[in-house]
């Protein structure tokens, strides 16, 4: 699902970083930090917190990138030095990490892309709010890390982790396994009807055999649906950016209706022409139907892929 929700997350960024820029600049103020700066980064931090309450972690950076102060985690409490890993003390650089140098050359709030976090090996980013002094010298950078599925349900309200999010992969999970057995149905029933055709092949009937054909093409189809769903719905599986397949899931569901026609408008072409030529042109009017989608289809997947390089 990681996949998915960066996707997700790329989609709603700007929101994010918006919303979470007003929070911070929100709870900002300079009282104090000049007497007493330990007081003022624990007042600051516990004051952030209650108005960011998903943020796992809450820190701040001087101007050179160094963390001043203790932690504050996402339940409060406040982390002495005992408790924290030498990449987390007082005094660690973080100079070199994405949230202080993009902080320093954009001049601005800013939101990280996603990450693993050394401490939980989660997905987060990392907002950062600097705080300038009356000459416009940096004071220090404001930090919070935020598990990127937390930033989802903050933000994106149809987040996939969301409870319609939960809610809509347990439909299409539903959906699949109802889907799944009717493939197997029409398998098995493809299957006995092929076998009941015998080794009598002077005594075949044609008809019998297109309709055992139908049955396990539309199987396959079918069952290539399931996948499609289970994969792009469920899974979250990364669509391929080079493909143009803008929804898998449409796609294989009108291919399935294509091969079904195809095959149905081939079976019409042999009856007719044995039994009864002049219907021959229903057989034609179905043909000409089953261009008219492919040409759609298509339209549909060059429309997708015009839209990604664009």
């Amino acid at each position: 699902m990681v996949i998915k929700e960066i996707q997700e997350y790329a989609s709603v960024r700007t929101k994010a970083r918006a919303y979470l820029c007003y929070i911070m600049s929100r709870n900002v103020s300079l009282t104090n930090f000049q007497a007493d700066a330990d007081s003022f980064i624990e007042n600051q931090l516990t004051t952030l917190k209650e108005s960011l309450p998903q943020a796992d972690v809450l820190y701040i950076l001087n101007a050179n990138g160094q963390q001043i102060g203790q932690m504050i985690t996402k339940k409060g409490k406040i982390l002495n030095s005992a408790e924290l890993s030498s990449s987390c003390a007082i005094g660690t650089d973080r100079s070199d990490r994405a949230y202080y140098y993009k902080t320093i050359q954009e001049h601005r709030c800013v939101l990280t892309d996603p990450y693993p976090s050394l401490g939980t090996n989660k997905m987060v980013v990392t907002t950062s709010f600097p705080v300038y002094d009356e000459d416009d010298n940096l004071m220090f950078i404001i930090c919070a890390d935020i598990e990127l599925k937390e930033i989802l349900n903050m933000i994106h309200p149809s987040s996939i982790d969301s409870t319609f999010g939960k809610f809509s992969k347990i439909v299409y999970s539903a959906f699949s396994v109802a889907l799944a057995m009717v493939a197997l149905l029409l398998f098995l029933k493809g299957i006995s009807s092929f076998f009941s055709l015998g080794l009598h092949f002077n005594s075949i009937d044609i008809n019998e055999m297109f309709k055992a054909t139908i049955l396990l093409t539309l199987s396959l189809a079918i069952f290539d649906l399931v996948k499609a769903i289970f994969e792009e719905e469920v899974l979250g599986k990364e669509k391929n950016e080079n493909s143009g397949d803008g929804h898998q899931t449409m796609i294989r569901f009108l291919g399935s209706i294509i091969i079904a026609l195809s095959i149905e408008s081939l079976m019409l072409v042999f009856k007719f022409a044995l039994t009864d030529p002049s219907k021959l042109l229903y057989a034609v009017y179905l043909i000409g139907g089953v261009t008219a989608l492919m040409i759609g289809l298509s339209i549909y997947i060059q429309a997708n892929k015009s839209d990604r390089k664009d």
